[in-house]
C-alpha cells in the first residue's frame, strides 16, 4: 500500500492537539497526562488514516518508538529498588540525618547542586542519582526549611550537568554516535555551554541562600524532629555507606548500569536484615513494593514511604502513552516535515543553530525522550552542519543542551515523571529552579550568531579525536 506524505498542515496539527490537550487538560483541568497523550495519538492516527495507513503500520511505529526507550525505562525500574533497598537498610535515613548536621541552610542548594553533579558524572545516570542521593536531599531540605520546589530543581540541574559530561551516560554517547563525531571531543566542546548555565544557576542559588535567612527566622526545630526520629527508628553503622560505594566503584570501572545497580540493592537488603532487623521475606520484597515503615512522624513516613518497582509502574505507563505518540507522527513522517520546514530557514551559521535547538525542542516536547531528541535532530542536521563546514560536535552539543535536559522539564515524558515521582515535587514547581536546564540551550544559540566557541570542520572522518 502507498502512503501520502503529510502536508505541513497535517504535520502540525497534532503538535497543537497535543499542546492544547496538556495545556488545557494537564494544566488547568487536572486530567491525568496518559488519557490526553492517548488523545494526542488518536488525533495523529486519524491523519494517519487519511495519507493511507493502517493500524498495523501505525502499532509498527509505536512499538519502534518504545524499544528505543527501554533501556532508559529499565533504569527506571532498577532504580526504583534501589531507592527502598537503601531506605529499608538505613542508609538514605543515615545520609540525611548527617546531611542535616552538616550541610548549612544558606548553602543548602550549591552544595545539593554540586553534589549532584559530581555523583552523576562519575556514575553517568541522573535517574540513579536523583533516586539516591537526590532522595536524601530533599529530606535534608524539609528538615531545614528549604522550599522543596528549589531543592528539587537544584538536585535535577546537577544531575544533568554530570549526566550530559559523563562518558559514563548513555546519551552522551549517543550525541556524538547521532551526528558521526567523537565522544571526547564532544565532551569538551559540551563544556562551552554546559560550564556557564551551571555558573548561572549556582549563582542564583546562593543568592538564594543568602537572602532565605536574612530574617532570622529559625529552622532548628524542624531538622531536630526528623533527626531524632530517624535516630528512634534505624540503627546506624559505618557499613551502610557500602551501597552507595557500590554503585560509585562499579561505574568508575565502567561497569554496566543495572547489574551494578541491582548487586547494590541486593547489599542494602541484607544491610536492613543485619542492622534494621527485617525479615528476609521483608528485605526482599521492599524492593519491588518499596518501603512503608512507620516511624511516628508524619513529615517523616512522608518521605521515606517510597521506592520499590511497582511504584514506577506508573512512570512507565505514561512513557507508553508518550512513546504511542512519538511512534505515530515519527512512523508517518509527520515530524520529518515539520523539521524539514525548519532546515529551510537555516541559511547561516546563527540560523542553523538556533533551527537545530528549536527543532530538539519541538521533538522533546512532542516525544518526551531524550534519545529521540537527540537522534532526529542529530540525523537529519548532520548534513546540513557539514555543508557549512561547521565540526559535528557543534550539532551533538546542541541536541544535549536543547534536547537531553529539556525532557525532565516535560511533565509527560519518563524524566518529569521520574524526577516529580521520586523527589515527590511536580515538574512546574522544581522547572524554574533548574536553571542550567534551559539557559544550555540559550548560549548555544548565542555562540552561533556570534561565533564563539563554534568549532569548523578539520577533517572528514570526525569519529577520530581531535575532530
Amino acid at each position: 500500500m502507498s502512503f501520502r506524505t503529510p502536508t505541513l498542515l497535517e504535520s502540525l496539527i497534532p503538535l497543537f492537539a497535543i499542546a492544547l490537550f496538556l495545556g488545557v487538560g494537564y494544566g488547568v483541568l487536572g486530567i491525568r497526562a496518559e488519557i490526553l497523550l492517548l488523545a494526542a495519538t488518536a488525533v495523529a492516527s486519524a491523519l494517519a488514516w487519511r495519507m493511507g495507513y493502517r493500524y498495523k503500520d501505525l502499532e509498527e511505529g509505536i512499538i519502534a518508538s518504545m524499544m528505543k526507550g527501554m533501556p532508559a525505562m529499565l533504569i527506571v525500574i532498577v532504580v526504583g529498588a534501589l531507592i527502598g533497598s537503601w531506605i529499608a537498610s538505613g542508609t538514605i535515613p543515615m545520609l540525611i540525618y548527617y546531611g542535616l548536621e552538616i550541610i548549612s541552610p544558606k548553602y543548602f542548594l550549591v552544595t545539593a547542586c554540586l553534589v549532584s553533579a559530581v555523583v552523576s558524572l562519575v556514575t553517568g545516570t541522573s535517574y540513579g542519582t536523583v533516586g539516591t542521593i537526590g532522595v536524601a536531599f530533599v529530606g535534608i531540605a524539609e528538615g531545614l526549611g528549604i522550599p522543596l520546589g528549589q531543592a528539587a530543581g537544584a538536585i535535577v540541574a546537577g544531575a544533568y550537568f554530570g549526566d550530559k559530561l559523563s562518558p559514563f551516560s548513555d546519551t552522551t554517547n549517543l550525541a556524538p554516535i547521532a551526528v558521526q563525531g567523537n565522544l571526547y571531543d564532544h565532551i569538551r566542546h559540551t563544556l562551552w555551554t554546559t560550564t556557564p548555565a551551571m555558573l548561572l544557576g549556582l549563582i542564583v542559588y546562593f543568592y538564594l541562600g543568602l537572602t532565605r535567612h536574612s530574617d532570622g527566622s529559625s529552622i532548628v526545630p524542624a531538622a531536630i524532629e526528623m533527626q531524632e526520629t530517624i535516630v528512634a527508628n534505624f540503627t546506624f553503622h559505618p557499613l551502610l555507606i557500602l551501597p552507595p560505594v557500590i554503585t560509585l566503584t562499579l561505574a568508575i570501572m565502567r561497569k554496566p548500569v543495572i547489574p551494578g545497580m541491582l548487586l547494590a540493592s541486593l547489599v542494602a537488603s541484607i544491610l536492613a536484615m543485619v542492622y534494621q532487623g527485617a525479615v528476609f521475606k521483608e528485605a526482599m520484597n521492599v524492593m519491588v513494593i518499596g518501603y512503608h515503615g512507620i516511624t511516628g512522624s508524619e513529615m517523616v513516613d512522608l518521605l521515606l514511604q517510597r521506592g520499590g518497582m511497582l511504584s514506577m509502574m506508573n512512570v512507565k505507563l505514561i512513557a507508553f502513552c508518550a512513546f504511542a505518540f512519538g511512534g505515530v507522527i515519527q512512523h508517518t513522517g509527520m515530524l520529518a516535515v515539520i523539521l524539514q520546514a525548519l532546515t529551510r530557514f537555516a541559511n547561516t551559521t546563527g540560523r542553523l543553530v538556533l533551527t537545530a535547538v528549536t527543532a530538539s525542542i519541538t521533538t522533546a516536547v512532542m516525544t518526551g525522550s531524550s534519545f529521540l531528541s537527540i537522534l532526529i535532530p542529530g540525523e537529519l542536521f548532520a548534513p546540513a552542519f557539514k555543508k557549512h563546514k561547521l565540526a559535528a560536535k557543534n550539532l551533538s552539543r546542541t541536541t544535549e543542551d536543547s534536547g537531553t535536559v529539556i525532557v525532565p522539564l516535560v511533565p509527560w515524558s519518563i524524566a518529569g515523571v521520574f524526577m516529580a515521582a521520586t523527589l515527590n515535587v511536580p515538574v512546574i514547581s522544581y522547572a524554574p529552579w533548574a536553571i542550567l536546564c534551559y539557559t544550555g540551550f540559550i548560549f548555544a544559540i548565542i555562540y552561533g550568531y556570534t561565533g564563539i566557541g563554534i568549532a569548523p570542520k578539520i577533517r572528514d572522518d570526525e569519529t577520530q579525536p581531535g575532530s
